[in-house]
């Protein structure tokens, strides 16, 4: 990890959005969708095949995600506190770990 990587995780990574990158984690075996929302807000609408890990819990992640290279797409509802999500699971040693977005912008 470079200097400034952590930076990334305040974009979508490599231009995706929440549709290309819920596409893009469908075709990847092992990759987790995770919606950083809270539970209520996930209980309301979520993307069908995600996990709810809201961002006050996110150090409790490895109960559903273990492996630190396996692949993790986050959303939440406009991209703010995924990308925070984002930087913290990078700083606890994830290596795939990819912000696309708010789920205002979903289309199902």
């Amino acid at each position: 990890m470079g200097l400034f990587d952590f930076l990334k995780a305040d974009k979508p990574n490599n231009g995706l959005d929440i549709n290309s990158g819920r596409a893009e984690c469908r075709n990847i075996q092992g990759a987790k969708l995770v919606d950083v929302r809270t539970r209520g807000e996930f209980m309301e609408r979520s993307i069908p095949g995600s996990i709810n890990v809201p961002l006050q819990d996110i150090q409790s992640i490895s109960t559903y995600v273990s492996k630190l290279d396996t692949p993790l797409y986050l959303y939440c509802r406009t991209g703010a506190r995924s990308s925070t999500a984002a930087s913290l699971l990078i700083n606890m040693g994830y290596t795939s770990v990819h912000n696309i977005g708010g789920i205002v912008d979903w289309r199902p």
